[in-house]
């Protein structure tokens, strides 16, 4: 569904991925596993064409993103969750949810269902200020933004980073029931590898901006992990 061959990704002068080639599949949950630093966060940044420059090809659905701006990415079915969830303080929660709508088709500004479903908070408060919230409900929100473009994928960049552990099993039961239920592919950045090893279905190893291992997530063993990611 969503592939990424032989790609290369620059910041400026900065060679940061180097000759990269996953596929993600459709309806599975992929994580993407290594140190600080590796190149994690260039990876989905180069998905969603954030990145300065890059070379090699980009597939969703069979049809060539490579070269297309961001926002027809978005169009396209892809979403993004960073790390730091870079939600608009200043802005409402349901205002900060409606900026997701912008990436739809359809033309609608609607706060999906699925939402209020997912997070009751966020849809019993819609008028409290983004800046106000807990780390926790900041990420909720952040999530709840990218639900609302209706994706097809959605990239996850650490959600659980920051987040008080009353909200950790949330979000990560969230991340799950998200793609049992509701379907979503879902690129999952993450360090904690029980979450990991209980919600994907594959990983990759990364490791100076290139794949160095990769496959089902049955084959991530405590030896690749001390070999790939202890300090």
């Amino acid at each position: 569904m969503l592939s990424l061959s032989n790609i290369h990704s620059f910041y400026g002068r900065s060679h940061v991925l180097h000759d990269v080639t996953l596929s993600f599949d459709k309806g599975r949950i992929t994580t993407v596993l290594g140190r600080n630093g590796v190149g994690k966060t260039t990876l989905l940044k180069t998905l969603m064409g954030m990145t300065d420059k890059t070379a090699g090809k980009i597939e969703l659905d069979g049809t060539n993103i490579t070269h297309e701006p961001t926002f027809r990415r978005a169009r396209a079915g892809l979403a993004y969750v960073p790390q730091g969830r870079e939600i608009i303080p200043d802005f409402t929660i349901r205002e900060n949810i409606l900026l997701g709508t912008f990436a739809r088709t359809d033309g609608r500004r609607v706060i999906p269902p699925l939402v209020g479903e997912l997070f009751p908070y966020l849809l019993q408060n819609m008028d409290r200020l983004g800046g106000v919230l807990s780390g926790g409900q900041q990420q909720q929100l952040a999530i709840a933004r990218a639900l609302a473009s209706e994706p097809d994928v959605l990239l996850l960049d650490e959600p659980n980073e920051g987040i008080q552990p009353s909200i950790v099993e949330e979000i990560e039961q969230t991340i799950i029931r998200l793609n049992r239920e509701i379907g979503l592919t879902i690129v999952l950045v993450e360090q904690n590898i029980e979450f990991v090893r209980r919600a994907s279905h594959q990983f990759a190893m990364m490791e100076k901006g290139r794949v160095v291992a990769e496959g089902p997530v049955s084959q991530l063993t405590e030896e690749l992990v001390h070999l790939r990611m202890a300090i």
